[in-house]
């Protein structure tokens, strides 16, 4: 299939790990799967709720269903814009596709959920985007309040599923609903281990939309896929995850956007990188620079000196499934600078205030992953619940 031009900017990945257990190849995404969903289409007025990711091989979902004579009236956007290259935090703004003229409303710039205007005149949602698993991913946010909108309005949501890259294990604090907010709306784990259908299962199942409403929901699962596999993401799902070992990296090293260190934003290399430019070992330096991704990146044009994590690849990634808190606490006791190494955004990512204080007192890493263990296993349980494809356990 060629590449159109609602896919331009698009981010393909060439995958180079070897021997690995990645099945790419063998799955069928909820959006492959055209013969179970285009019936339903069928004299409805669709929305698509989409971004760059919304594929099937290298045609965006739209020029597929708009050949197929479906009806598509609007599209949705989430952070980083229907084309995925707006910069993370960046607002985007309503627009018009210009190849098909269909508007394209923002869900991250100002609002993050549709109106009742702007779901007038439709019969029905499709949400098709590709995530990566971990709470503090806003993608899943934005699906919350697809899928609240749509319960509120009566209006049927489909959502074709898509591998989990790091659906083969669940890890770290749950968050507190007390720290809610669009970096953590749920009460699960940093890495919990379902897939965007699975995991709409559940907020809608647990009563967790507002109100406790809940949608019309319909799954269009994968084939191919389960809980065991390692998934080679197709498409960077973000500017700034632009590698598997990034995305692999992500869950760990994302913990750095609530302290005062850089990740390497504005640099070839983000969320691969770690550093300051006051850390005390110069032995690895990186300047972050204005870049198509970054518009400001922390510490722009400025050395910072830190730890240099291009030397794991995914082959050593992938099968390490746990959080890793050593490179925080490392960092944290490095920088010596008490619990001003934090900033108040560790409390959204985190899902409460507890790793801060954990860290700040001293507490060794096992020690804090033991206070995990009891909220992860009743998380573990609801779960099960709701899982569409065989587990890892």
């Amino acid at each position: 299939m060629k590449v159109t031009g609602l896919v331009l900017g698009l981010f393909i990945l060439v995958s180079s790990c070897q021997g690995s257990t990645v099945i790419s190849a063998k799955v069928k995404t909820g959006a492959d799967r055209t013969e179970i969903y285009i019936p339903l289409l069928k004299g409805k007025s669709v929305a698509l709720v989409a971004n760059h990711t919304t594929i099937i091989g290298r045609t965006h979902l739209v020029d597929s269903l708009t050949r197929r004579g479906v009806h598509i009236v609007k599209i949705f956007s989430p952070e980083h814009g229907f084309r995925g290259n707006a910069g993370a935090g960046d607002a985007v703004k309503d627009a018009k596709d210009p190849l098909t003229g269909i508007p394209v409303v923002s869900l991250y710039g100002q609002s993050y959920k549709p109106s009742k205007a702007d779901l007038k005149g439709t019969d029905l949602v499709i949400y098709d985007i590709q995530d990566v698993g971990v709470r503090f991913y806003t993608y899943i946010s934005t699906m919350h309040y697809v899928l609240e909108a749509c319960a509120e309005s009566g209006i049927p949501i489909i959502i074709l599923d898509r591998p989990d890259p790091l659906g083969f294990y669940v890890d770290g604090p749950v968050l507190d609903t007390a720290f809610r907010s669009f970096v953590g709306m749920h009460p699960i784990p940093v890495v919990y281990g379902m897939t965007p259908g699975e995991l709409a299962q559940m907020i809608n199942s647990e009563g967790w939309l507002s109100n406790h409403v809940k949608c019309n929901l319909t799954v269009i699962p994968c084939t191919g896929y389960d809980h065991r596999s390692r998934y080679t993401l197709p498409v960077f799902p973000s500017p700034n995850l632009n590698s598997m070992e990034a995305v692999y990296l992500y869950p760990s090293v994302c913990l750095f956007e609530g302290t005062v260190m850089s990740l390497g934003r504005g640099t070839d290399y983000p969320f691969r990188v770690i550093g300051h430019p006051d850390y005390p070992d110069h032995s690895f330096s990186f300047i972050p620079k204005v870049n198509a991704a970054n518009s400001n990146p922390l510490f722009v044009n400025k050395t910072c000196f830190g730890i240099d994590l291009r030397s794991l690849k995914v082959a050593d990634l992938e099968n390490q499934n746990k959080i890793n808190l050593q490179w925080l606490i490392r960092v944290f006791h490095a920088m010596n600078t008490g619990s001003s190494f934090f900033i108040p955004y560790i409390s959204k990512l985190a899902g409460s205030d507890n790793l801060k204080r954990q860290v700040v007192s001293g507490l060794p890493e096992l020690q804090i992953r033991q206070s995990w263990e009891k909220d992860i296993a009743a998380f573990k349980k609801m779960r099960k619940k709701y899982l569409l494809y065989d587990d890892f356990e």
